[in-house]
């Protein structure tokens, strides 16, 4: 019998071609991994620079020179990454209220409560004045008001973040769910006596004076003690030098629509209408 030892090596030819190819898969891998991560470090740095630009057009370098120089200064700048992972990304639960100037959220961080603006659309003007206002508005600390934490500017629009306060609105105390406890009219005085206190160190006492501009019961917060606070900031301007600049406009002349049931049952209408004529004295320009 004659027998043909078969060989176990491979075709040298085969051989090279799988080297090859495996070779040109490789390289394909590395190119495409390559483009990939270099897209992302394009896309990051375009991203950086938006954000940058943001910063800039919303005052960021004047609050940050402000903040190096006052250094009691109790203000903090937020990344956005840090308020997304406060408010879960900005979840609908979380929302606090609405309004038409923006939407307030809920958000935590390091343990502690905030409320989380994100703003509507500003101007080019506003854009502008956003930092010193800014300024102005963080060196503001009144108990009847309600405490600017800090703010995010690497956004088109700047988020603001202020002291979470836990009891809603006085709107809501009135016409909520729970407006059937009758608030006596004298812890409705006691409020609006408390907003009012807020409001006149904003008018009188802040440097330069603050106009508020939507001053109503949804944006005068409650806190644990149901003591008032002024918020909602959106509407409010710098007061002008100029008095014939202002614009007021007080929707009071139809009190009886306005009232809670139970206080007009319990206090004389001379009482009420005097204090609703004060009230308009209040706001009408000296």
């Amino acid at each position: 019998k004659r027998y043909v030892k078969q060989s176990n090596t491979c075709n040298p030819d085969t051989g090279f071609i799988i080297g090859v190819t495996m070779g040109l898969f490789g390289l394909m891998v590395f190119i495409v991994i390559t483009i990939f991560w270099g897209q992302l470090i394009i896309q990051k740095r375009k991203l950086n620079k938006v954000k940058q630009e943001y910063f800039r057009q919303h005052g960021g370098l004047l609050l940050f020179d402000r903040m190096k120089s006052d250094k009691g200064l109790a203000f903090t700048v937020y990344s956005l990454a840090e308020l997304i992972h406060a408010t879960d990304n900005f979840d609908n639960s979380r929302i606090l209220g609405k309004g038409g100037h923006g939407t307030v959220y809920k958000g935590i961080i390091k343990n502690m409560p905030i409320a989380v603006k994100r703003c509507a659309l500003v101007d080019d003007r506003q854009k502008k004045e956003f930092g010193q206002e800014m300024l102005i508005l963080s060196q503001i600390n009144h108990k009847n008001i309600v405490k600017l934490l800090g703010c995010c500017l690497e956004v088109e629009v700047p988020i603001l973040v202020y002291e979470f306060v836990p009891h809603g609105t006085l709107f809501e105390l009135i016409h909520g769910k729970n407006h059937a406890l009758q608030i006596s009219f004298n812890t409705l005085l006691r409020i609006a006596h408390e907003a009012a206190e807020g409001l006149c160190f904003l008018h009188s006492y802040a440097s330069p004076p603050i106009i508020h501009g939507d001053v109503k019961t949804s944006n005068i917060l409650l806190d644990d003690n149901y003591m008032a606070k002024v918020s909602d900031f959106g509407a409010s301007i710098l007061a002008p030098s100029d008095k014939e600049q202002f614009v007021t406009m007080v929707q009071e002349n139809n009190l009886d629509a306005v009232l809670v049931s139970h206080v007009k049952g319990e206090e004389s209408m001379e009482l009420l209408r005097g204090l609703a004529d004060l009230a308009k004295k209040c706001l009408d320009m000296c």
